[in-house]
């Protein structure tokens, strides 16, 4: 039987699942795409899978995961798919919140900021990714992933969560990383991602009928806002992320992370 993985179809996701699509792992592995991150959660939770990449915050509510060292989606500042949008000019302003819960890790993120750093907690609403219609029912919005890259064509004010986490810590952010049930590793995820980052001219010729972005800004996005390797601030900034996401009850115990070989 075929090794299993599960990971979102997301731009940012692109060079990490690429060799499983296109290149040297192609069909080695069984690949199931899904455009929510807690989806591959799900899968690796029920054994569905051997392996997920996995929105970092399942980490802790998983039993007997491992974390695969080294690579993740990631950012040292900004990462432009991960943003609140108001119609205010400061968020303190926001009474009423937004929630994109496709994936928890930026759900908790978000109730961090405001509990952690901003000092009050505003009235959650789940919602539909559709920023227009989230931001008439509410003053502010969490949107994730793609949809959230086209903020920039708005005329919302817009924060990038990334961004205020760096202001607020001075660490990086991982947002996802691929997790397996194994002590070992299935598979070489580093060079299967070493692999897709030297093909990022497929990857935006195969996105750009999708997303309203030119080629500069999608190689941008891939090549210099999103991080794909754990670097030590980013590791610092994922277990205090951990250690405050227990702090304010989100989660109802902080594992020490734990790494395949």
């Amino acid at each position: 039987m075929p090794t299993r993985i599960s990971a979102s179809s997301y731009l940012n996701t692109a060079p990490l699942v690429w060799s499983f699509l296109y290149g040297q792992n192609h069909g080695k592995v069984e690949i199931i795409l899904d455009n929510a991150p807690a989806r591959s959660a799900e899968l690796l939770s029920q054994n569905r899978v051997d392996a997920a990449l996995v929105p970092v915050f399942a980490y802790q509510s998983i039993d007997d995961v491992f974390l695969v060292p080294e690579v993740c989606v990631g950012a040292h500042d900004r990462v432009r798919s991960v943003c609140l949008a108001t119609k205010g000019e400061d968020l303190r302003e926001a009474k009423t919140v937004a929630l994109d819960v496709s994936s928890r890790t930026s759900v908790a993120l978000t109730k961090i900021i405001f509990r952690e750093f901003l000092g009050f907690e505003p009235e959650w609403r789940p919602a539909e990714p559709d920023i227009d219609s989230m931001l008439e029912r509410s003053d502010c919005a969490l949107l994730i992933g793609d949809p959230a890259l086209r903020l920039s064509d708005t005329n919302y004010r817009v924060f990038d969560l990334a961004q205020l986490w760096n202001s607020y810590t001075g660490l990086g952010f991982v947002f996802a990383m691929w997790m397996t049930r194994s002590e070992r590793s299935p598979i070489d995820f580093a060079s299967a991602r070493d692999e897709g980052l030297s093909h990022v001219d497929e990857i935006i010729g195969n996105y750009l009928p999708e997303i309203e972005l030119s080629r500069d800004e999608i190689r941008a996005y891939l090549t210099k806002n999103i991080s794909y390797c754990v670097l030590d601030d980013m590791r610092q900034g994922m277990e205090f992320y951990f250690k405050l996401a227990y702090k304010h009850g989100l989660i109802s115990e902080n594992k020490e992370p734990r790494f395949a070989l």
